[in-house]
């Protein structure tokens, strides 16, 4: 899958990072502007129009959060933040920024290039779509219904609930307070224990193996990630 022209832009202060994406992003067809600063990337993003944002969280003028909030106020371009193996409270103020996914540093542009397909599959999908399909898991937005590889799975309506938001959202990494305001509004979302009984629950129903699941993946002290579609 190449870039078809697609426009992303890098916002980071590396040079050689900066290098490396702008050589093996446009090998593969991609359209490539960047940026060294957050204020930089922030008025190039207004310009450029990017289909695609991948920001560097430890940027030098102004945080990597804070520029994806900007860009949030008028652009729902899928974000890729890159973080330090030490940034995990980062990586979840991040996501709960507005950020789509994250790739820790140092990282292999193979594994870039798969997030980022991810990321497009899902902005490319229709809203409208009625029936969302990750691997053999089947859930019907219609009628309701869950299914794995053409058995129903009885639910309960928070579990329907939150298996409809993660296919909603298949390949992304939602944070346990992005799923517990999505279900439960914002007077609940430092109740992370709701989240992972209810994971729990849903595991034994959907996977052949709970203790290795196939479609509900942990990001460990991140949150949850459903399968990519």
């Amino acid at each position: 899958m190449t870039g078809q022209g697609l426009r992303v832009l890098i916002i980071d202060d590396e040079p050689q990072i900066r290098k490396l994406l702008r050589v093996s992003l446009g090998a593969h067809g991609y359209t490539l502007d960047e940026a060294a600063t957050g204020q930089e990337g922030v008025a190039r993003a207004a310009v450029f129009k990017p289909d695609m944002l991948i920001v560097d969280l430890g940027l030098p003028d102004m945080d990597g959060k804070a520029v994806i909030k900007e860009v949030r106020e008028w652009s729902q371009a899928p974000v890729i933040i890159l973080t330090a193996r030490d940034q995990e409270q980062e990586k979840i103020e991040a996501l709960d920024a507005g950020a789509d996914d994250y790739v820790t540093k140092p990282f292999g542009i193979g594994e870039l290039m798969a997030r980022m397909r991810v990321c497009l599959r899902r902005m490319a999908a229709s809203e409208g779509e009625p029936i969302l399909i990750c691997g053999g898991l089947a859930v019907d937005l219609v009628q309701r219904r869950v299914t794995v590889d053409g058995r129903e799975i009885k639910l309960t309506p928070t579990e329907y609930e939150i298996i409809k938001i993660m296919a909603q959202q298949a390949g992304r990494v939602l944070t346990h307070k992005q799923l517990l305001k999505a279900v439960w509004g914002n007077a609940y979302n430092e109740d992370t224990h709701y989240i992972r009984v209810y994971i729990g629950q849903l595991r034994r129903k959907i996977e052949d193996d709970p203790a290795q699941p196939r479609y509900i993946i942990t990001e460990s002290g991140v949150g949850y990630r459903l399968m990519g579609r």
